[in-house]
């Protein structure tokens, strides 16, 4: 690192950690435990604020699945397995999406109950999750096969906004538990007009697995783009987002002005972690006083403070007016015009 420069790469932050700290450089021990502490510090400085940086923002687009009933199927009762005629379920899309997926939900012959989708294996042969339940087989059978949980973006650590998935279709985010109250049965298909995150098993691997789940479900293919914070905290030298520093080059996807709060933050993790709390408490002060300057560096530009917004059109219209018996007011007791708003 050079004498006249900030904190760069990932090597850069955990030399910079150690020469701080006054140990030796070059022990892979130390090395290790200090490259841990940096990965510690820049997780930490993302989850613990009330704020949302704006380099950790992202967009992407949900494309979601129209409904399939093409053919019929057959199932015996307290059988699983499914029999297409006239269906293709393993073929593709012009949207590169398979008439039917695994995940997905069916209900046969117009009945009330909901089956999920556990393989498909053809075009005319699948599985459910759960046995069919009716007091006869199901022959030659009408069904409608649709989604309304879709996979989220491989990075989506949580919404940017907690009330509104789509500003731009206006699709509020609702709590699970708000969701679940008033939509007990996703049986309604139409425009979504309701969202909700939810947590899933992972699957043959570590990955979590967080899917939105649409409300009414979509009864046609639509384009939702949405906005989330990203986990990827750190970017490669050749330009490829990963979750944390591994490599020596790797950096921070943090502006590089700000990147010396990850070594403040890890120094006083070390010094406390080391019973040190004189010191610790003391850079823990500076890197809050840092952290103060970086939340009101005007340049970053997306923190909503509580504010009077005039209404200005609203107020030239009504206030500017001349008061007469017909119309017009010199003034206005509720929020005609000015609102409150973050």
């Amino acid at each position: 690192m050079s004498a006249t420069s900030q904190p760069t790469t990932f090597e850069d932050l955990y030399t910079d950690l150690q020469n701080r700290v006054r140990v030796t450089t070059g022990i892979s021990a130390t090395q290790t435990q200090a490259q841990r502490y940096i990965n510690i510090s820049l997780q930490d400085i993302h989850v613990g604020t009330k704020y949302v940086f704006p380099w950790t923002e992202r967009r992407a687009f949900l494309t979601t699945h129209a409904p399939y009933i093409t053919g019929t199927l057959s199932v015996s009762a307290g059988s699983t397995a499914l029999v297409g005629s006239g269906t293709l379920w393993n073929t593709a899309t012009v949207y590169n999406q398979n008439n039917m997926r695994v995940g997905s939900k069916i209900t046969i012959a117009g009945g009330h109950d909901i089956y999920r989708v556990s393989t498909v294996v053809n075009d005319t042969s699948g599985t459910l999750e759960t046995r069919y339940v009716a007091s006869s087989d199901a022959s030659g059978a009408a069904y409608i096969n649709y989604e309304d949980e879709y996979a989220l973006a491989a990075d989506f650590e949580r919404p940017l906004d907690f009330q509104m998935f789509s500003t731009d279709w206006e699709l509020p985010l609702v709590n699970r538990s708000d969701f679940r109250r008033n939509h007990v049965r996703s049986n309604i298909s139409g425009r979504p007009r309701m969202a909700s995150i939810l947590d899933l098993p992972s699957i043959g691997n570590t990955t979590p697995v967080r899917k939105v789940l649409l409300y009414p479900y979509p009864d046609q293919v639509y384009v939702i783009p949405y906005a989330y914070v990203t986990a990827n905290l750190a970017v490669s030298a050749t330009g490829t987002e990963q979750a944390g520093l591994v490599s020596a080059t790797d950096e921070p996807i943090m502006p590089l002005r700000y990147r010396y709060a990850v070594v403040l933050h890890a120094l006083e993790a070390w010094y406390r972690d080391k019973r040190d709390d004189a010191r610790s408490q003391e850079v823990k002060v500076e890197y809050e006083q840092l952290m103060n300057r970086v939340i009101s560096d005007h340049d970053m530009g997306t923190h909503n403070r509580v504010r009077i917004q005039p209404r200005a059109g609203l107020y030239r219209s009504y206030a500017a007016r001349p008061y007469t018996r017909r119309g017009g007011a010199r003034y206005s007791l509720n929020n005609r015009f000015d609102t409150f708003s973050e």
